[in-house]
């Protein structure tokens, strides 16, 4: 029986979009032995791995966790070492809110050979999609991207200090702390910036919310959106979508 060697690649799936999943990704995908994949991985990207490639589901969302992190660094470890080549599949980019680079040093101290591929952020792609530039002459000359809920399931600190300034700010996994979000713009007398919500961003089923800091939230609940989103805020939100 042919002895593989253990390696771990660690891919970005992108937005959700199959076909915005990178060559180099679906080419890992392909060779793979065993796929560790997230809750946000599109089944339609575990297509492309092999017929006999064993698929383990190692999803995280709020409140709802298949494994702690750590259970899911040695399961690597231990598959890598049983399988061959493992491909830890999560959505988006990996090392973007994505705890990859954890996963990879886990490895890495136990002698597996790793490789990173990187995936299109939803940060970035799904303001692209719907017609929105983060970064406009003259409007916003920056962009933060900001965690809606950090470990202990918080709103990120550093949001405190964004609503303070003139840059677009892009929040992921915050949909949960949408009103004391909007709270600490009016707090700043910004409550009429405009807000874009996106949720499934790049699918089928995708849904949009556009509208201000006062009346976002209304419109959340008239259209349906739900978490997980992607929230952008700022003026280059008032720019015609596509």
């Amino acid at each position: 029986m042919e002895t593989k060697l253990p390696q771990i690649t660690l891919v970005g799936a992108g937005p959700g979009d199959p076909e915005l999943l990178s060559m180099a990704g679906l080419e890992a995908l392909e060779s793979a032995d065993a796929v560790l994949y997230d809750a946000l991985v599109n089944p339609l990207i575990l297509e492309y791995a092999a017929e006999k490639c064993e698929l383990i589901y190692v999803g995280k969302r709020l409140g709802d966790h298949a494994y702690k992190q750590e259970e899911i660094n040695q399961m690597l470890v231990d598959c890598a070492l049983k399988y061959g080549h493992v491909v830890r599949l999560k959505g988006g980019d990996p090392y973007v809110f994505g705890r990859g680079n954890e996963e990879l040093q886990y490895a890495q101290a136990r002698n597996i050979a790793t490789a990173v591929i990187p995936g299109m952020s939803s940060s970035l792609a799904l303001a692209d999609l719907i017609g929105i530039p983060l970064i406009h002459e003259g409007v916003s000359a920056d962009f933060w991207v900001i965690t809606g809920s950090t470990k202990n399931g918080n709103l990120s600190e550093d949001l405190l200090t964004a609503v303070k300034l003139d840059v677009t700010v892009v929040i992921l996994m915050g949909m949960q702390h949408i009103s004391t979000i909007t709270a600490l713009y009016r707090h700043e007398q910004k409550q009429l910036l405009p807000v874009a919500i996106v949720q499934n961003g790049s699918l089928p089923d995708q849904r949009v919310a556009i509208g201000t800091i006062d009346d976002i939230e209304p419109k959340i609940i008239n259209q349906g959106i739900g978490a997980p989103a992607i929230i952008i805020i700022g003026q280059v939100v008032g720019f015609p979508t596509m």
